[in-house]
This record gives structure tokens, sequence and C-alpha cells, in this order.
């Protein structure tokens, strides 16, 4: 290995660098996100890591399932060649719930001889970004994170439940933007506002979803891929904070019955690299022609990657009328039954806001999957159906109703798959097909409370 640079330290950002300043660093985690999210690498004494400037992972870890089985890999002989990771020092952070001085660092992820490895998610996100700088666009995302906070629970059989609250009762459902409701568990926010301080996070707000226990997260808009990561990173925040006080957080799609699901609502707009300038807007604030193309783009193609936003068999119990989730593409202007809504600003910030997504979905497919959308409607210049004005969960569903018709439309679209990747497109459905198989062989409660005596 060749030696870093001896300030490596130097090159990370302000708030990681003020974590450590004036304490012995011990420990440098580096990792990558798998297909579902999940962070891969290994963790290091930080005085063996400013002697390497790589590491080594097989590429293996992007055909491994949710529950830890592996796929067949559909693209060639599975003989697990190692893939070169090298520290991005911008996306360094710190892990304050350890109990040393550790810092996390993203790698970026390539093959032995310097490519981009297509399957890395992170590498799909960046390369449909390079798609946008190609036209002289920038992408810009705001997204919104829906989680649960629930009780502690070890076995899989019983369900979930709310936590309990400062007041010795359960959390309650139907109490969307209550201050009481979040005031119940204020010292879990009160953790994810200090670990987000001292990882150099900015946080739009915190309000409480219509959920029992359900909390949404803004972020600030802005670039996608640093976004991608501070999600990323949100995930493991989160849960960290809730473990300190005895209950988890889940960003399950669908984890209580008879509650709401949880999104991750993508607001996207797009600005000019030449002029400055939203290009959904025209110089006399009215709606451009692209934002239309734009919008269209949606409609088309979110179909076939919806098995990027709708990730696992539980994702599909979100798209319920009336359950504060989309079930088609309608779109419209405020108007929050719609899976496209246009929400209510300026000019400058003109945007459409994409409802589909859910919490469970990786960051940086679910953004990749979105902004993918976009770009071929801009491409393909193409006008959106007229605007819903009404209810839109009165109107025929336009969703996959599963994980495996989600895969079809997927695998059936050639444009998204050019878009996205075909390699990744073929791994990620072998890797999604192996999960929806293993899932179609689990008997459940219901099938044995109906079933056994019944028929």
């Amino acid at each position: 290995m060749s030696s870093q640079t001896d300030n490596w330290l130097d090159q990370i950002p302000q708030a990681a660098r003020d974590y450590v300043a004036g304490r012995r660093l011990d420990e440098v985690e580096c990792i990558v996100a798998d297909i579902a999210g999940v962070a891969r690498g290994k963790a290091m004494p930080a005085s063996k890591f400013q002697f390497q400037d790589r590491f080594f992972l097989p590429n293996s870890i992007f055909l491994q399932t949710i529950t830890g089985e592996w796929a067949d890999n559909p693209i060639g002989a599975f003989t697990e060649p190692d893939m070169i990771l090298t520290p991005d020092y911008s996306t360094a952070t710190a892990a304050p719930w350890t109990a040393d001085v550790t810092l996390q660092v993203i790698h970026d992820v390539n093959d032995q001889q310097g490519n981009p490895v297509p399957i890395a998610p992170r590498n799909v996100l960046k390369h449909i970004v390079s798609l946008y700088e190609a036209e002289g666009w920038k992408p810009i995302v705001a997204p919104e994170m829906e989680f649960f906070l629930v009780a502690r629970n070890l076995d899989p059989n019983q369900p979930i439940i709310p936590p309990m609250g400062r007041s010795g009762r359960r959390a309650a459902g139907k109490q969307a933007y209550s201050m009481s409701a979040v005031d119940e568990y204020g010292k879990v926010i009160d953790d994810i506002y200090d670990f987000a301080e001292m990882q150099g996070f900015e946080i739009d707000g915190i309000l409480q979803e219509g959920g029992a226990g359900q909390i949404e997260i803004n972020l600030a808009h802005g670039d996608p891929v640093a976004l991608a990561d501070q999600i990323f990173f949100f995930k493991r925040l989160i849960r960290e904070a809730a473990l300190r006080h005895d209950c988890f957080a889940t960003f399950m799609a669908k984890p209580i019955e008879g509650e709401p699901g949880s999104a991750m609502h993508i607001h996207q707009s797009i600005v000019s690299t030449k002029t400055g300038e939203n290009i959904f807007s025209e110089a006399d604030g009215g709606e451009s022609e692209e934002f239309l193309y734009a919008i269209a783009g949606l409609q088309n193609h979110l179909p076939a990657v919806i098995a990027l936003l709708a990730p696992y068999v539980n994702s599909y119990r979100r798209y319920v009328p009336d359950f504060a989730a989309p079930i088609n593409l309608e779109w419209g202007r405020d108007n929050r039954t719609t899976g496209l809504r246009v929400p209510i600003s300026g000019p400058a910030a003109r945007r459409v806001e994409n409802r589909l997504a859910g919490m469970d979905c990786n960051p940086y497919l679910g953004l990749a999957a979105t902004l993918a959308c976009v770009y071929l409607g801009l491409k393909e210049r193409k006008m959106p159906r007229p605007e819903c004005l009404g209810d839109a969960y009165m109107g025929d569903t336009d969703l996959p109703y599963n994980l495996g018709d989600a895969l079809d439309i997927l695998a059936d679209s050639a444009p998204v798959r050019e878009v996205l990747g075909i390699e990744f497109c073929t791994v990620y459905e072998a890797v999604k097909r192996n999960e929806y198989k293993e899932f179609l062989q689990v008997i459940s409660p219901w099938e044995r409370e109906h079933l056994l005596l019944n028929v």
C-alpha cells in the first residue's frame, strides 16, 4: 500500500475536524452502501488508515440479499474479483455514539482497471448526475425522511407496537404535527439533533407524522450525491439514537398494521449550469415546457423504477388509498392525494415532489431512479396527462401490486435500463428476485389462521 498524505485530516469537512480536535482519533470505518443501502466495509485503527490509500472488497457484496443469502451472478462467473475502494474524504463524518473517537468515510468503488463499478449504488447515482451535467443541467433535490420509533421487538412472530412515551403511555396515532406527541420521545429527538450537529448535517425540520411514533425529518435542498450520503448516514444515526432510549427506529415502509407507511418524498428541480436559473420556470415566472416534460417523464417511466423505490414485499403495503400514500401517477398543484405533487413556491423554487418512494429504499437508488425518469422526460419532450384537480384516490392505480410485477416492468423497459445501466439493472433484478422467491416460501400467520382448518 502506498502512504496517504500526512495531512489527510486537513482534507475532511470542518465538522469532522472539530469532532477530532484535541483528541486522539482511534478508528476509521471504511464503508460503502450495498444494494439494500446497508453499510459494508471494514473498520481499522486510525494509525493504520493513514498509511493506506485503498482497500479491497469482493464485488459479491452487491449480490447479497437483505436476508444474507447470495444471488447467482447474472453477468459472469462467480469468481468474486476484488474491487478497489478509495476514500472520499469529503464524506468523512463522526460516529458520535461509539465509545472511542471514530470517523466514518464513504469510499469510491472502482474495478482493477480504475473504472467505476457500475453495480455500486453510489456510482449509479453519480452516473445519472453526469448525464445531467452533459446537458448543462444541475439537478437539485430535497428529501423528506419518515420513520417510526417502535418498542423493542425481539420476536418476528409478534406484531410491531408503538414505543412507550415519557408519560408512561404508548405513542398514539393520528397526531400529525402535534408538538406534544413529539415531546413524548423528546430524548430520542435530542440525541438525533446532537448527533446530526456533531456530524455536520443540517436538519430543515422535525415533525410528528400521522402514525403512532412516526416522525418526519426534512433535509435542506442540494446536490443529489451529497444528500444521498447524508440519508445513508442518517439511517444509522437515527437507529443509534433510538437504541440509547430502549426503542428501535425502523425505516420499513409499513411496520405497523393499520398505520400509515413511511415515505421518502423527493422534491426535485434543475438549475442551468450556464445561467444558474431554475429551468422549470420561464423568465416571467411562469411554468416552462421543461417543467411539464419532467412531469411526463415521471408519469411515463416511474412504473419501471418502482422496484427501486419500493424494493421489498412490505413496500407495496404502503400503496393504500387514504393512507397518505399515492396509488397512481396523477399530478396536481398542492394536491397531496396525487403521486406527483407541485408544491406552492416562487419561480426560483419551482419543483415537483415524487411521493412514491418508500423510506426503505436505498437512498442512492431512490434518487437515481426519480432523476432518471425526469431526465428521460426532458429528452423525450412529451406532455403529461391533464392535471388532477380532485381526489386522486378515486382513480385507478398505475402502480404494480407486488415486487414480482415491478421487476417484470423494470426488465421490459429499455429506456430505463439504458439510463440506469444494463449491468446494474440485471444484477438488481437477480438480487430482488432471489428475495421475492424466499418470501414466497414463508407461510404467514394469516394463512395458518384462516386456511388451516377452513379450506
